[in-house]
């Protein structure tokens, strides 16, 4: 299959063409949610991200095994190897088993994602489901001479796979360095080095959530699920592999390693990451008390919300920036997007009512390939989004009759802005806007009303009609063939 499409590399640090390694096959893996909490806004950019991403790749035409994991065990409390299970921790203060947690928050987070209009992926592994298969490949990194069993717990020797590959090659970190700035943490003594990370932990006699294995009754560590559930369904080696860059290190740098350990092979041809979403320019954290959960965006339920924010704005609102640049989240800024978006689906309803002419003054074969361009470069979707509104322009000027169009134009424009806009961005017309044809009705009510007004001379009640509607951001134009009506832009 021939494409344009190039995407930056987090390993090699540059853009690179997209070549999958067995085409039109692409396999797809991305780290999903650690099910102990509502997920937050900074939740939903890696999962409107790679939704883009995904749906993109099925635009052009390739067959995607999409892969997002869910965690549901060994995501400790202090870092990646101290502390209590989050999940496990949980269902002991509720009195609930580990698993009704997991299920509680799993369905929270299926719920967030229809609502912001994300794909189901094409497998959705638990990493608590894998506990046979992390084992073994724990066997065979010990077996190759780059793990150590210390009571009952198992470790990664960073030192020993350094001297003869690179830890760090992901972040382009040194390993020096990250030893001498790796600080000792209590508990953490039987460790050869701080920068050890656990394959398997021991589990202490409170710990809930354990399972039996050669060393010991426990539990695997984070790292270590995705490797091997990467593995299960991608193969040994994949195409794509994405996630927020706050996972870039340990946790990604830690998967190379086990992968290339046990498997003898680089893992992953394209690493992907999305950058964070900011508050006001903080980042965000129940700490700083503005971790603010989806759920309470759609409700408009927190004190730094000035109303509530659609599912839908929200996801054009994270696709007006490019997923690895930062996006400061505002109510400005959102109510931008939230305008931005009615605009953009006003000019689609229009599409329908244009005349066509005998000439284009625009070229609209042009803007759709400038849609592309913009997608094949990085799914830089900002631009993309820029060329959509270029289109609003023209259907805009069409109905007031300042521009003309082609009939065959007239469908090619059509056609990009459905691609576009409800295929590869994943915009909908959400409840309110569905019910528009309510809103037709009584609006072709109104402006008969207005007419049989203006033909008996009672202007005052026309305008009185026309400016009540003025203040509602509904626009009134009298043409030849009647009134139209649009929302003002």
């Amino acid at each position: 299959m021939e494409t344009k499409l190039v995407v930056y590399n987090t390993l090699s640090r540059k853009k690179e063409t997209f070549e999958p390694m067995n085409p039109p096959f692409v396999g797809m893996y991305v780290c999903g949610p650690t099910v102990y909490g509502d997920g937050h806004l900074g939740h939903a950019r890696p999962a409107v991200t790679f939704d883009l991403v995904y749906r993109y790749l099925l635009h052009l035409g390739y067959k995607v095994r999409y892969v997002r994991n869910i965690t549901d065990v060994g995501h400790l409390e202090h870092d990646a190897d101290s502390g209590e299970d989050k999940i496990a921790k949980k269902a002991r203060l509720e009195q609930l088993e580990p698993m009704e947690v997991v299920q509680h928050f799993t369905d929270r987070y299926h719920k967030n994602m229809e609502s912001l209009n994300v794909l189901s992926p094409s497998i959705e592994p638990k990493a608590s489901g894998h506990i046979i298969e992390q084992i073994d490949m724990i066997k065979k990194i010990l077996n190759a001479g780059f793990a150590y069993e210390v009571g009952g717990s198992v470790y990664f020797d960073v030192a020993k796979y350094n001297q003869s590959h690179h830890y760090g090659i992901l972040s382009g970190r040194v390993l020096d360095d990250l030893m001498a700035a790796t600080r000792e943490l209590e508990g953490q003594e039987e460790k050869r080095n701080p920068a050890d990370f656990a394959l398997w932990k021991k589990a202490q006699p409170e710990h809930i959530m354990r399972w039996p294995s050669p060393w010991s009754k426990g539990f695997p560590g984070w790292h270590l699920e995705c490797s091997v559930m990467g593995t299960r369904y991608l193969g040994e080696q994949f195409d794509i592999h994405g996630g927020g860059m706050d996972l870039l290190f340990p946790h990604h740098e830690s998967e190379i390693a086990q992968s290339v350990a046990a498997n003898g092979k680089a893992p992953v041809r394209y690493w992907l990451h999305n950058n964070m979403i900011t508050l006001n320019g903080q980042k965000m954290g129940k700490s700083l008390g503005n971790a603010i959960s989806l759920f309470d965006f759609f409700a408009g339920n927190h004190s730094l919300l000035e109303q509530p924010y659609s599912p839908i704005t929200i996801r054009f609102f994270i696709l007006q920036a490019h997923y690895r640049s930062t996006l400061d989240f505002s109510n400005e800024a959102q109510k931008a997007a939230e305008k931005g978006l009615k605009k953009l689906f006003t000019a689609i309803a229009t599409i329908s009512k244009l005349s066509v002419s005998d000439r284009s003054t625009s070229d609209i074969h042009g803007l759709r390939q400038k849609c592309y361009d913009a997608m094949d470069d990085d799914f830089n979707s900002p631009i993309a989004i820029a060329g959509l509104f270029e289109g609003v322009r023209i259907i805009n000027s069409v109905r007031d009759k300042k521009e003309t169009i082609t009939s065959n134009d007239l469908e090619v424009l059509k056609k990009t802005m459905n691609d576009f806009v409800f295929g590869i961005l994943g915009l909908k017309e959400e409840e309110s806007r569905a019910g528009s044809e309510i809103v037709d009705e009584l609006m072709k009510t109104i402006l008969t009303l207005r007419q049989k007004a203006r033909e008996h001379k009672d202007f005052e009640t026309s305008d009185l009609i026309r400016d009540s509607l003025a203040k509602l951001n509904i626009r009134i134009k009298d043409t030849k063939e009647g009134a139209e009506w649009n929302f003002d832009d």
